[in-house]
């Protein structure tokens, strides 16, 4: 920097420089600040600067007997260094820290370098990330995080680094709002196709049901599946409605479209809960017990439990105007949906809700596999020997218990973008999925399909039929 002149850059850098004997007893500790730089760790310190953790492991390894610690704090803002082409994420406060110990490089550490870097609650939609500089890494250079381990809290992030260069704390935007277009246009296309398709799956279970004679288990799961796809075609038909109409309503409108989205998404969990209620007992119970009105008793749950909870969540005013924004506050879209004063409600009603009856339709799946699998063997099973047939029907009763908004649960983190494009896109075809499945099953050899499905549960004179 002093050759090329420039000396004014110096201030956007500080280094720390320290003699240590190799034979240290203890780790060596060391503070550092974007203002202050780096400095020996005064025990009474009490600041909101970070702290560098120098494990004994690194001084034990080198040769010589006195060893050179460089600690180097720099404001890559005004050195204007260490920036990655294309590069979406923020550094906390524009600070890289350089950790050198000798003239050799270090890495593959046992007991791992601890850098802590302080900042305030970060906001919401924001994720910490531990990275390091590789100047490999594309034509100029990349952050990558590589043997970092990264460990947020509400004061500050820990990172733990099994080798020594120069280090960050990205702070990644969940969505930007290239991408946030992008899944948009992606989640309106597919609900378009989705509703004509949940039309399709509707008409042709009411078509079957009315044109062919089934037992009534049968019957049963056919009204079972329409009822799953109403709540679809209405979850996707609310999207589209909340997608045109928030951010342009009355206060009082974006709460009823937002109490209306929230029910049919809970509609739609319900509903695969359901079916995962009945495949459990025809699969485990076994039981022909005759219930009186056994569908309307199921719509009552299916369509009444929902409404039940948004009206208590309405009562409470939990939904209003909700806005997805970046770090810099600039909004990617608004929603009418729980506002971000009752979170809480969100958290339970929605992600505690499914996740419960993910791990009920999960559980029941893997009985259910089990149990096609041994009465395969047993010659109980007629007309799915082929293998092209199983596989339609796992991927068909996997979509009916939900288990494509299972990835909703993944996309925190890096990997959201991509997570959420697969999800956005899965969901989408759910709809598709079901109604090749139920097509594929029931039509055109009806006949041949009731006298395979009628036999699936018949083991020990048991009876009952159904896919």
């Amino acid at each position: 920097l002093l050759q090329s002149g420039q000396r004014s850059r110096l201030a956007g850098l500080k280094t720390l420089l320290l003699n240590v004997s190799r034979a240290v007893t203890r780790d060596v500790l060391i503070t550092f600040s974007p203002t202050a730089g780096p400095s020996k760790l005064n025990t009474t310190e009490k600041g909101k600067a970070g702290k560098i953790h120098l494990p004994r492991e690194i001084f034990r390894s080198l040769s010589s007997q006195t060893v050179r610690v460089v600690v180097t704090v720099l404001n890559i803002q005004q050195l204007g260094m260490f920036k990655e082409v294309n590069q979406t994420a923020q550094v906390l406060d524009n600070t890289v820290v350089g950790i050198t110990v000798g003239e050799s490089s270090i890495s593959g550490l046992q007991d791992p370098v601890q850098l802590t870097f302080a900042h305030r609650e970060l906001p919401q939609g924001v994720t910490p990330r531990c990275v390091f500089w590789d100047p490999s890494k594309g034509q100029a250079g990349g952050w990558r995080s590589s043997g970092c381990v990264t460990q947020p809290g509400d004061k500050g992030t820990v990172c733990s680094c099994d080798h020594l260069t120069f280090f960050t704390l990205l702070l990644s935007p969940a969505l930007d709002v290239s991408t946030a277009k992008a899944l948009m246009a992606v989640a309106t296309a597919g609900c378009g196709v989705a509703m004509a398709f949940s039309i399709f799956t509707m008409a042709f279970c009411i078509f079957v049901r009315c044109r062919f004679r089934f037992e009534e288990t049968v019957r049963t799961n056919l009204g079972l599946h329409v009822n799953l796809v109403a709540s679809l075609f209405l979850l996707n038909l609310a999207f589209l409605l909340n997608n045109g109409l928030s951010g342009r309503t009355h206060p009082r409108t974006c709460g009823v479209l937002g109490g209306l989205t929230h029910y049919c998404l809970l509609c739609c969990f319900t509903w695969t809960a359901l079916e995962g209620c009945q495949l459990y007992l025809l699969f485990v119970k076994v039981l022909g017990i005759y219930i009186h009105h056994y569908l309307a008793k199921l719509c009552l749950v299916g369509w009444g439990f929902p409404a039940l909870v948004v009206g208590v969540a309405g009562a409470i005013g939990s939904y209003g105007e909700y806005s997805i924004q970046t770090m810099d506050h600039q909004v990617i879209a608004h929603l009418c949906w729980i506002t971000s004063k009752h979170l809480l409600v969100h958290y339970i009603t929605n992600c505690g809700y499914f996740g419960l009856i993910f791990l009920f339709n999960m559980a029941v799946f893997g009985v259910t596999t089990q149990k096609s699998c041994s009465l395969q063997g047993t010659g109980a099973v007629q007309g799915y020997h082929k293998p092209w047939k199983v596989a339609l029907v796992a991927a068909g009763l996997f979509c009916l218990l939900g288990a494509t908004w299972a990835l909703v649960f993944l996309t925190y983190g890096i990997s959201s973008a991509a997570v959420l494009y697969l999800f956005t896109v899965l969901n989408s075809l759910q709809a598709i999925f079901i109604f090749v499945w139920l097509v594929v099953l029931y039509y055109p050899k009806t006949k041949e399909t009731t006298g395979s499905l009628s036999n699936i549960i018949r083991h020990d004179k048991t009876t009952t039929a159904s896919q």
